[in-house]
Formats: structure tokens, sequence, C-alpha cells
């Protein structure tokens, strides 16, 4: 058997290669067994005087035997791959595709428990260093604040309450995960470090009980850059982690865009208005101007969260009493898998065709 085995690997693999675009077979290499898996064999070989391995005389040693088998089935197969007939070629066809198909089988098979052996040591692993975690441990009134860079993450220290907010700093712009496998997302730092963090799986095995915080929020700028940061973040929430925006627990912080100090006449204490948008700064403006009151120049224009002090971002962004959170709902989940496979999936021209239809609507450009 071993002289006909290896002939048909040395002649299949030969083949499949030869055909591997037609099969999209990739570059991955055949293993015998993708060729002899379901393969049933009946081999008859006649010697004159037989030589036998073992006790049990089961297995045929005669050596010069191997050598001869392996170049009659060898050239057997060749001629029938290398037939032009209708009948022979389609055989043939459905013989490289079981085989590539069992190869594909295969290579799936060993990723899924890679991805699962990784899964399994990141949910069992101790939380990472930057978790700046808080001292509370009752799940619904903690919070956690994922914050985008160190500068941030320095102003957040100063401005959060400890008791029972958390934060977790993220570098840039994350892993797009609409685009990567199961395996590159759970390789990536930042996704490993929220999925450890909140500490309640990915994917299937989700477990919203065993969520460590009440509310996780995205605290990104205000301006382009943090909106793409945000809509990475909630990619990774919405592939992997659905369970926990479906029960209305993840959060966008929403900080100001401009500080306008309003001038008080006769007076130190000058008024300070935080506005949210353009169109809400130019309407404070005009209302300033009605009630013929003058405003420092020049106006501030965040253009990030480490440019605020401790006290300017607890007051806009952090504390129960001031701050605006925009809760993140999905009212129509068929059409929110939609988006994100458009927005953030790997077809580009429908992606184009959007950006260009929404290009002139200057309430959603940045400028």
């Amino acid at each position: 058997m071993t002289g006909f085995e290896q002939a048909i690997v040395k002649v299949l693999r030969a083949e499949v290669e030869k055909n591997s675009r037609r099969l999209k077979a990739g570059n991955d290499k055949l293993e015998k067994d993708d060729i002899l898996t379901g393969l049933t064999t009946v081999l008859t070989v006649r010697v004159a005087e037989p030589q036998f391995e073992g006790q049990t005389k089961e297995v045929l040693g005669t050596p010069a035997i191997r050598q001869v088998v392996s170049t009659v089935v060898s050239k057997s197969l060749e001629e029938k791959f290398a037939s032009t007939k209708r009948d022979d070629k389609a055989q043939s066809a459905l013989v490289l595709e079981k085989i590539v198909a069992e190869m594909k089988s295969r290579i799936s098979a060993r990723a899924h428990k890679e991805t699962q052996r990784r899964k399994n040591a990141l949910e069992s692993s101790t939380l990472p260093a930057k978790l700046v975690d808080c001292r509370s441990d009752e799940v619904e009134r903690s919070e956690l604040f994922i914050v985008e860079g160190d500068s941030a993450l320095g102003t957040a220290k100063l401005a959060r309450d400890s008791e029972f907010q958390a934060l977790l700093p993220i570098r840039g712009k994350i892993l797009n995960v609409q685009k990567a496998s199961v395996a590159d997302m759970l390789s990536n730092t930042e996704c490993a470090s929220i999925l450890q963090v909140i500490g309640a799986g990915s994917g299937r095995t989700f477990d919203l009980a065993q969520a460590r915080y009440g509310k996780v929020i995205i605290m990104s700028d205000a301006d382009v850059d943090g909106a793409h940061i945000r809509t990475l973040l909630l990619t990774l929430f919405f592939k992997y982690m659905r369970p926990l925006v479906d029960a209305g627990r993840v959060y966008a912080a929403v900080p100001p865009l401009h500080r306008i100090v309003a001038i008080n006449p006769g007076s130190k204490a000058n008024d300070v208005i935080y506005t949210y948008s353009e169109a809400e700064l130019h309407a404070t403006l005009d209302s300033l101007r009605k009630a013929k009151r003058s405003w420092q120049e020049p106006i501030q224009r965040y253009k990030g969260l480490g440019e605020m002090d401790a006290d300017q971002l607890a007051d806009t962004t952090m504390s129960l009493e001031h701050r605006t959170l925009r809760r993140v709902r999905i009212d129509d989940a068929e059409k929110a898998t939609l988006m994100f496979e458009l927005l953030m999936g790997n077809e580009v021209a429908p992606r184009r065709e959007f950006i260009i239809d929404g290009a002139l609507d200057r309430d959603r450009i940045d400028v």
C-alpha cells in the first residue's frame, strides 16, 4: 500500500497545483490525508516469492514491489488526468474538487481550533496593566470609559470619580473587525484589551451577565478622527458583543466643540458656555449679540479631549450632573448590519457612492 499511496499523493498533488487557480486552492499545501480521506482501494499484487513483515503476515514486505506499484499507479493516473475524453475530464474534475474541499475543511477546522485556544487564553488571562479601574464592584453603577490615547487618559484620571468610573486607553484607531478574521481580532492588542476588561467573552459565547460594567462609554474627540474611532469601536461591539448593545449599555460621550466666555459687564465672573456643533455656536453668538453681550476672542475650539483641563472635562463630559451621553440603539438590526457592511466592509464602490451622495451635506462635514 505504501507504493500506491506514494503514487496517488504525488500525482494528485501535482494536478491540484496545476489547476490551483480554477480550483481556488490558494497557496496552502495539500496533506496526504486531504487526498486519502474517503478513499477505498482494493489492491491486488501477485508475487512469485512474497516476503511478509511481522508474525501476522498481513503486510507485504518485498522491497521491489513498492516501486513497481508506485510506477504502475502513477502512469495509470497520469494517463487518466491527461485524457481528453469528456467522461474522464468530468471525473478528474470531481476528484480534484473533492480533494481541495477536504483541504479547505481541514484548514478551517484548524483555524477554528486555534481561534478557540486564543479566545480561552484571553478570557482566562489577567486584566491589562493599562486599565485604570474603579473601586466599586457594583456592576449597574460602574462605568467604563474607553478613551483615546495617553493624553486624554491623563486628564480623565483627574476628572473621573474613581469610585465608579474606570478608564481604558486605546492607541488611536483600532482594527476594523468587519474586514478582519476572528483570529486577527483576538490577536489585536486593543481589541483583546477591550474584551478582557469587559470580561463577558465574545461572539456566540458572549454572556451579558458576566459584563464587569453597567455602562461602556466611548469617549473620543469631537472631530472626524474621533468619529472614525467611535465607528471602529461600535463595529467591534456590534459584531462581537452585540448583547451589550441590545441591552442599551453602550454609550458615546458627547464632548463640546467650542468654549465661549461671555463677558458680564461690571463683574469679574464671566459665563462659560459650551456648544456642540457649528450651528449651535452661531445660534449662541446670535443670542449674545441680541442681548448686547460680548465675548472673549478667540473662541476656543477643542481639537481633542487632551486640550481640556480636568475641571472642564469633568463638567462637560464625565460628571453625572452636566454630561451628555448618547445611548447606542439598534431599532432595525437588518439595516444596522447592512450599514456596518457598507461603511466598514470590503466593497469599495458602494462606500464611495455613499460618500459622494453625502458630500454636500454641510452638517456632516468637519471643517
